[in-house]
């Protein structure tokens, strides 16, 4: 998976070392919970080299669980896990929305129903507990031993859409369609139900026509930056620039560096 998740070329990484990229198989079921241990050792022991290092991403789950913390759940048999994939490689995501609706509505308003990782981690704990999953989250921060500056790089939603529009294209040109087909005995993996594979699949099943599929990358990328900007305008602590504003953005990070 590398045109569709827009991986950094080995161009861009030369000079900067950077890490959590190539290092799981699309096979491997792997989870928000896993990352926030693997990345806090992983900053433990670089921090003892290095002063100040840089954490990018769009996901905001995945960004606070860094910053802030995740609450602490009760190991969850694996037999449910189980239950639930079956399922869903059965009846597809709707049960897996249908199911959350009727276990936690309350949760089920605000996530991301086209995720069918988070429904799972939800219906996992309901399941297991019988508590619902939106009254567990204590979202008490952890105690973190660095300081975090938070920086979000954003423009108009008129350039932004242009840009997301322009990128799926080149993605295509790139070879989009080719890498999807090269998935397709793994189409099943939770994985694979992502933006800008999900639609090419469906045109290899012959319900979509290209154009279609790409224009529904197209939306379905700008919908999902539209979640993107909306959980980090309520978070209240994100300093905003644009992208060209690099100048501006390491002098804001020297200021608050200076400062601390």
């Amino acid at each position: 998976m590398t045109i569709g998740t827009a991986k950094p070329s080995v161009d861009e990484m030369q000079g900067v070392m950077h890490y959590f990229i190539d290092n799981k198989s699309i096979e491997e079921i792997y989870n928000i919970g896993e990352y926030e241990k693997e990345a806090i050792a992983l900053l433990e022991n670089l921090f003892t080299k290095h002063q100040t290092l840089i954490l990018v991403g769009g996901s905001g789950l995945y960004i606070n669980a860094i910053i802030n913390g995740l609450d602490e759940f009760e190991e969850i048999p694996t037999s449910i896990r189980d239950f639930l994939t079956t399922k869903y490689n059965e009846l597809g995501i709707t049960f897996l929305q249908e199911e959350l609706k009727l276990r936690d509505p309350n949760y089920f308003a605000e996530v991301d129903i086209n995720n069918p990782q988070r429904i799972m981690r939800a219906l996992e704990y309901c399941m297991h507990t019988n508590k619902l999953f939106s009254e567990s989250r204590t979202k008490q921060k952890k105690q973190r031993p660095f300081n975090s500056i938070p920086i979000l790089i954003n423009t108009s939603r008129e350039k932004l859409y242009d840009r997301i529009n322009k990128r799926v294209d080149i993605m295509i040109e790139n070879g989009l369609v080719e890498e999807v087909k090269s998935l397709i005995p793994y189409k099943h993996l939770n994985a694979l139900n992502t933006v800008g594979y999900k639609e090419i699949f469906q045109y290899f099943e012959n319900t979509l026509t290209l154009k279609e599929a790409t224009d529904l990358i197209k939306q379905n990328s700008r919908r999902y930056a539209k979640r993107q900007l909306t959980w980090f305008n309520n978070q209240g602590d994100f300093e905003t620039f644009e992208p060209h504003d690099l100048d501006k953005i390491k002098a804001y990070i020297n200021i608050i560096i200076e400062n601390t």
